[in-house]
């Protein structure tokens, strides 16, 4: 059977989360499609043949399957609403009662696709309150070029990642002191520095960092941040959810005022801090290895690079699946109408219940036979 499916996001940041989907997708013969719901990343999506570029379009499209990279997804949209989830849960901001943004739910989504156990765990609890969407264990699509694992000698001169989030609170990016030390180290040649900075930063912060572009600091102006996990020994991060990416490969990371003191990590307060962090972290503690390892697994303990397969296989089972157990979604009427003024489309359609191809079949053939059913009792008037 032959599947549409519709790859939804705001930020370019989400494209590297779509691009194994949109391999696995193509690799079995189904169909499918990008939309993005903001201008900005419409441009990240130019060189792709695939590309809605009106909500309009999306409609007409109408997807069995829409996958989305993002906190909500339009309720008029056809299809099974599924989140593939924009990043880890970073635990940047604690929230009351020790929940996190990561589990807040806003009441679109049919099919969670959770990444590992500490997750699933949460997301399973909330399907038992809810009782509108199911949850499926999966792993995560954006990690799957890091596997397999290829072990790599240690380069001669030790290469640091740095990465950073873009809230003013948590981003070490804004820190002039951070920026002098890195900047010293540099010029000192005792490392190779590559660094990332997250999309939403200020382009000003940007040039700021480029400007120490040299023998030894490289600025990548990327969101495809796999092939340089795979060059760093280690990673010089704040809160960014990039960290958790990273730690997949069982390599440390040094943080910089990270929001919770976990021993996974070596978390410094201090600028002065940081050279002496990066030996401790270039040494491979054995313990932190082991914290690192204890962690990850209950993150994201698949290591195969299948996860796409895992969630498309998730989607299409699921899309089947008799769903008449589950409630309604919530009515979310001022989300639904933030949702419409956003898109610039207005309608009253709404897809309350989760979308089965096997019940739209059934529908289908029934009005199919009451139509039959009417054209033959009309024979008789017609004959007369």
């Amino acid at each position: 059977m032959h599947y549409k499916f519709l790859i939804y996001i705001s930020y370019s940041y989400a494209l590297p989360i779509g691009t194994p989907l949109e391999k696995e997708i193509l690799s079995r013969g189904d169909t499918v499609m990008w939309f993005s719901d903001l201008d900005n990343t419409k441009t990240a999506l130019q060189g792709k043949n695939n590309v809605l570029d009106t909500i309009k379009s999306v409609v007409n499209y109408e997807p069995d399957i829409v996958l989305a990279a993002t906190n909500d997804v339009p309720d008029f949209i056809s299809g099974l609403k599924v989140q593939i989830f924009h990043g880890f849960n970073a635990q940047k901001r604690p929230e009351g009662n020790n929940k996190f943004a990561h589990f807040r739910l806003r009441g679109f989504f049919d099919l969670y696709c959770t990444q590992g156990p500490s997750t699933t765990s949460v997301f399973k609890l909330l399907q038992e309150k809810h009782q509108y969407f199911e949850v499926k264990e999966t792993g995560w699509s954006k990690v799957d070029p890091l596997f397999p694992i290829v072990e790599q000698e240690k380069n001669s001169l030790p290469t640091i990642m740095i990465a950073s989030t873009f809230s003013k609170r948590l981003s070490l990016a804004l820190h002039n002191d951070v920026f002098k030390t890195i900047q010293q180290l540099a010029t000192s040649g005792k490392y190779n520095f590559i660094m990332v900075l997250h999309p939403k930063l200020p382009s000003e912060i940007k040039d700021k960092w480029k400007s120490l572009n040299s023998n030894h600091f490289t600025y990548y102006d990327t969101t495809d941040l796999a092939p340089l996990f795979k060059k760093a020994d280690i990673m010089f991060a704040d809160t960014t959810s990039a960290i958790q990416e990273f730690l997949l490969q069982q390599k440390p990371v040094v943080t910089y005022r990270h929001t919770f003191n976990h021993d996974y990590l070596i978390n410094i307060e201090d600028a002065n801090a940081i050279e002496s962090a990066f030996d401790e972290a270039l040494n491979y503690p054995e313990k932190l290895l082991t914290n690192i390892d204890t962690f990850i697994n209950q993150l994201h303990p698949y290591f195969d690079g299948k996860s796409s397969k895992r969630v498309v296989e998730a989607c299409i089972s699921f899309l089947h699946d008799d769903k008449s157990h589950l409630k309604n979604k919530p009515l979310n009427l001022i989300r639904k109408y933030k949702i419409r003024k956003r898109l610039g489309y207005f309608t009253l359609k709404s897809y309350s219940k989760p979308y089965t191809l096997k019940n739209n079949l059934i529908l289908f053939n029934t009005i199919l036979g009451i139509s039959r059913f009417l054209s033959l009792s009309m024979l008789p008037n017609l004959l007369v």
